[in-house]
């Protein structure tokens, strides 16, 4: 939902996770499915490495540089008061962006996502920060984002 209407998502999206995990963003209600062997030992060796349990991971096929995702933050409910989010780049290379949600502070920051990165968002990232995955002429080769949370 934008602006309270409904718009097609710009990107492919899938949910896996534990048990069955509802999530629901934007008007959608995700119901997780069973996670691939693959993905699972990603969320393991995240764990492994930071010590937080995610038991649920949004993926995002970024066909090219015409899919993208808008301004926001991830911070509905069922993640929690501060949610740490695990964010890995397979494929091309995109600009992520953020932007203070203090308008007072209208500082603004630019990563060059590569293919094998991880971005970690921690505690208060999503409360400070809006994030987006903007439109990009350069970009002809898809790119997959696995974003792993905590739902609550």
């Amino acid at each position: 939902m934008m602006f309270g209407r409904s718009v097609a998502i710009p990107r492919l999206q899938a949910f896996m996770g534990d048990n069955q995990i509802n999530y629901k963003y934007s008007g959608l209600n995700l119901t997780a499915i069973s996670w691939h062997p693959a993905v699972l030992e990603l969320r393991d060796q995240l764990k492994a490495e930071t010590g937080v349990e995610f038991n649920a991971v949004l993926l995002n096929l970024y066909r090219n540089g015409q899919d993208s995702m808008g301004w926001h933050s991830d911070d509905e409910p069922e993640l929690g008061d501060n949610p740490v989010i695990a964010s890995i780049s397979l494929g091309a290379k995109r600009r992520f962006l953020f932007k203070n949600t203090d308008k007072s502070n209208p500082e603004k920051s630019e990563l060059l996502l590569n293919s094998g990165s991880l971005l970690w968002m921690g505690r208060g990232v999503q409360q400070n920060w809006q994030h987006s995955l903007p439109k990009t002429k350069v970009c002809h080769k898809p790119r997959i984002n696995l974003t792993f949370r905590r739902i609550i």
